[in-house]
Parts: structure tokens; C-alpha cells; sequence
């Protein structure tokens, strides 16, 4: 592998996790900037990995932890935000000033390379705050030509141990009898965390990579509701999911968002007017897992019982 000395943002989260594990696997140095090192405890095993308590949002941090860097994966995403036009200040920090910040950082210190994770259904005229964020992202990222070579990757929801999609529901229909549902009929192309993590590292390896943005999803189309209906058969439960119509299921997202650490938004709720799907094939000839394949490994419950 060309690539040696990794700055990986993002990296103590779920996807970052499994970019390490690879990136690590191939003899890189990998160096996880976190803001609490506690966060990163289950990253401290691997051998190359270095951990360094930083605030990725500081430029002057930035052009630190960048110097002597061969590359750069900014994984760096949220959920929620504060309601704004175009988008909300959270998603502002997160989705598209990092991303300046990180292309400005990589051209004062010489950087080569950047692989940014992006998120099918990111456009500047989507229906959500949350993708059109994430497609000004991607406007700096692309600026960042010809001094930076750039790659960006848009998967789908993402599956595996600890995910907070598969898991958020497994979790619902274990309490839930009766699931009263925001976009039952929202269809999404569930991608292993292992696979997104394989086409990052294989992207810095790659030179046909740059400049190229590419479309995640595993091999299979679900509706929303089919997801839940599946976990459900997995735990050996017996779940009725009610569909809301949107006027319904935006009155429910708009009490979610009074909790601490909301379930659902708003904002949620019109990402998935538009599917989350894509045709395009995973790039290196990598073949897709299968939620039903992967999903045993973590998702089943040793003896549950029917509900």
C-alpha cells in the first residue's frame, strides 16, 4: 500500500472503527485525532494506531495533526440539527465547514490525499437539511483540485455490530409491541460497515480512484418496514408496524425532538421522501454482503421468545 501515515477523522465511531481495523491490517499508520480519549479505548489494541486528544474544528490543530500525513478520511457525519436554512448550524460544523477546514489543512501541509464519506441521496436540491449539507461537502471536497486527489463515497443506511440503524430497531421491537412507523414505505439498500470500511482503504490505494464519487449499497432493496419486520424475525418476535402518513409521522418526530438525544426528526422524516437506493456496482470488484448473512452474527437473541 502507497498510502503510510493516515489521519483518520471520525475514526473512534462505528465506521471509523472498522477503517482502522483495515487500515491497520495493512501495515498504515493511523492517527485518530478524538476530543476524549476515553472514546477511543477499543482502538488502543491496534498496533499503529495513535490516538491524540484534538479539536478537529481548530485550524491550527489541523495543519498539526496533517503535517507529515500521506492521506487524510474525514468520516465525520450527524443525524440531528438544530433547524436552518439551507441546513442547520450542527450539520453546518459537521458536513460542510470540517470539510473546508480539512481541504484548506491538507494544501498548507501538503497533503496528497483525501477520501471523504459523504451519504447516498446528498444533493444541493434535496428535501432535507441533512442532504443538502452533506452535498455542500462535497462542493469543497471537489475544490480541493487539483492540489488534493479526492475521493467520495455515498453509502447507503450501514449495517453491523453497534450500528445505530439495524440496532436503534432491534432495540424498539424488544420493548414495542406495536410500532406506530415514519416512512414504512422509504426503501433503503442496507451496506456492511465491513464493506464501506474495505472500499475507503482500497480507495487509497487506487489511483483510478481519484476524482471519482462512489455509490454504496448492498446487494439487496428494503422498504422500512420490511427492515423492521426482519429484525423482528430475527429476535423471534411478533411485531404490528402501523405506516404513518407524513402529517402523522411529523407531529411524532417533532415531540422526538424534545428528548435529549432524539430518536427521529423532522428532518429525518423528509430524507426519506426521496429512496435511499443506487444501480452502481461496489467499486474494486468488491462483492456485497447481505444483511441476512451478516445479521446473525450480532442481531440474533440466544432463546427469545415470541411476543
Amino acid at each position: 500500500m502507497r498510502t503510510r501515515r493516515v489521519v483518520l477523522i471520525g475514526g473512534t465511531g462505528f465506521i471509523g472503527s472498522a477503517v482502522a481495523n483495515r487500515l491497520t491490517a495493512r501495515g498504515c499508520e493511523v492517527l485518530v485525532p478524538t476530543r476524549r480519549r476515553a472514546r477511543a479505548a477499543h482502538l488502543l489494541p491496534l498496533p499503529t494506531v495513535e490516538i491524540v486528544e484534538a479539536d478537529v474544528h481548530d485550524p491550527a490543530t489541523l495543519e498539526r495533526l496533517f503535517t507529515d500525513a500521506d492521506a487524510v478520511v474525514n468520516l465525520v457525519g450527524v443525524l440531528h440539527s438544530r433547524p436552518g436554512q439551507p441546513w442547520g448550524p450542527d450539520f453546518a460544523r459537521a458536513h460542510v465547514e470540517l470539510p473546508r477546514g480539512i481541504v484548506e489543512a491538507c494544501r498548507r501541509t501538503g497533503v496528497g490525499q483525501l477520501v471523504h464519506l459523504s451519504a447516498l441521496g446528498a444533493r444541493a436540491d434535496g428535501p432535507s437539511e441533512y442532504q443538502r449539507s452533506k452535498a455542500a461537502g462535497e462542493d469543497a471536497v471537489r475544490a480541493a483540485e487539483p492540489t488534493v486527489s479526492w475521493t467520495i463515497l455515498r453509502p447507503s443506511v450501514v449495517f453491523g455490530r453497534g450500528d445505530h440503524f439495524v440496532n436503534l430497531f432491534a432495540s424498539l421491537v424488544r420493548i414495542f409491541p406495536i410500532l406506530p412507523l415514519a416512512g414504512a414505505n422509504a426503501r433503503f439498500q442496507p451496506i456492511f460497515v465491513g464493506d464501506v470500511a474495505e472500499v475507503a482503504c482500497r480507495a487509497l490505494e487506487a489511483p483510478e480512484a481519484a476524482g471519482r464519487v462512489f455509490e454504496l449499497g448492498g446487494p439487496d432493496v428494503f422498504s422500512l418496514r420490511e427492515i423492521v419486520h426482519f429484525v423482528s424475525r430475527r429476535l423471534g418476535l411478533r411485531r404490528l408496524v402501523i405506516p404513518l402518513p407524513e402529517g402523522l409521522a411529523m407531529a411524532q418526530a417533532a415531540l422526538m425532538e424534545l428528548a435529549p438525544a432524539p430518536l427521529m426528526s423532522r428532518d429525518n422524516v423528509r430524507s426519506m421522501r426521496v429512496d435511499n437506493v443506487t444501480d452502481a456496482r461496489l467499486p474494486f470488484d468488491l462483492v456485497p454482503t447481505a444483511l441476512e448473512a451478516a445479521a446473525p452474527g450480532w442481531l440474533d437473541a440466544p432463546g427469545a421468545r415470541h411476543g
